[in-house]
C-alpha cells in the first residue's frame, strides 16, 4: 500500500509545474502632477512607511486659496443681486399689467386727447422695456453664477491636486524636493498597495490552458491560491509564453524570489 501511495505521489510531482517569481507589492502606482508649481514640502520621513490622510507632498497653492475665497464672496454678491432682481421683476411684471389693461381702456375713448394716449403709450412701452431689461440682467446674472461655480470647482480641484495623499499605501520613493518647481506630468513619487502581494510567471501554452483549475503550492507548501489572472495573449517579451498573476496574502518582506508549482491534484 505503502508502494502505491510513493508512486502515486511520484505520478503527481512529475506532473508539477515549477516557475519562480518575484513577490511584488499588488500595485505600484507612478504619481505625475497635475498642475505646475512650487513645491514647498516633501515628506522624505515616510519613504517605506504607510501613508495617512495627511499630505506627504504639497505645492504652493495660497493664490488658489485666496482665488476661492475671493471667488466664493463674489459668488455670494451675485445671487443676492439675482434674488433682488426677481423679486424686482414679479414688482414689474404686475406693474406692467396694470398698464396694459389701462392702456387697453383709454385707447378707444374718443374724450381722450392724442397727447394722452400718446404719453400712455410711451410709458406702457417704456415699462416693458425695463421688464425685458431686467429679465435680461438676471439672465446675464444666471450666467455669471454659471462661470463662477465652474471657477470654484476648478479652484477646488486645483488645491486639492497640489495636497498629494495617499492613504493607506507605503511611499515607496520620492522624485521631488522642497523648493524645487515642477510642472505638468512632472514625476513626484511612487506609492504601493501592500495590502496583498502579486505573483506574476509565465506559462507555457499548455499550461496556459489549464492553469486557473490546477492547486498552487508555494515553497512546497499547499495553498488555498488560484490564478488570479491570465493573459490569452502571449507576452511580448517572453515569447510564446502566457502572463498568469497570482494575488497571495501580504508578506512581510516584499521582493523575494519564491518558488511556485502548479498541480494537478
Amino acid at each position: 500500500m505503502r508502494i502505491f501511495i510513493v508512486i502515486a505521489l511520484l505520478f503527481s510531482l512529475c506532473y508539477a509545474k515549477v516557475y519562480y517569481a518575484k513577490v511584488e507589492p499588488y500595485e505600484v502606482r507612478d504619481i505625475s502632477s497635475n498642475i505646475s508649481g512650487l513645491v514647498v514640502s516633501a515628506d522624505e520621513t515616510m519613504i517605506g512607511k504607510v501613508l495617512s490622510s495627511k499630505a506627504y507632498i504639497e505645492i504652493d497653492c495660497e493664490v488658489d486659496e485666496k482665488e476661492l475665497k475671493l471667488t466664493r464672496e463674489k459668488l455670494m454678491y451675485i445671487k443676492n443681486s439675482l434674488e433682488i432682481n426677481e423679486a424686482v421683476l414679479v414688482n414689474l411684471e404686475d406693474s406692467l399689467a396694470k398698464k396694459r389693461d389701462n392702456y387697453r381702456k383709454i385707447e378707444p375713448l374718443k374724450f381722450k386727447s392724442s397727447v394722452e394716449k400718446d404719453r400712455e403709450f410711451y410709458d406702457l412701452i417704456t415699462s416693458e422695456n425695463l421688464y425685458l431689461n431686467t429679465k435680461k440682467e438676471i439672465q446675464n446674472l444666471k450666467v455669471q453664477i454659471s462661470d463662477l461655480r465652474l471657477k470654484e470647482v476648478q479652484l477646488e480641484r486645483s488645491i486639492k491636486d497640489k495636497k498629494l495623499v495617499a492613504e493607506g499605501f507605503v511611499l515607496y520613493e520620492l522624485l521631488v524636493k522642497p523648493g524645487q518647481v515642477v510642472g505638468m506630468a512632472a514625476p513626484l513619487a511612487k506609492v504601493a498597495d501592500v495590502s496583498k502581494a502579486l505573483l506574476s510567471i509565465y506559462l507555457d501554452e499548455s499550461d496556459a490552458l489549464d492553469a486557473k483549475k490546477m492547486i498552487i503550492y508555494i515553497e512546497g507548501e499547499k495553498t488555498p491560491y488560484k490564478v488570479s489572472r491570465l493573459l490569452n495573449i502571449a507576452d511580448s517579451k517572453n515569447i510564446s509564453k502566457y502572463m498568469a498573476q497570482i494575488v497571495i496574502d501580504s508578506p512581510k518582506l516584499f521582493s523575494k524570489l519564491v518558488k511556485v508549482e502548479l498541480r494537478n491534484e
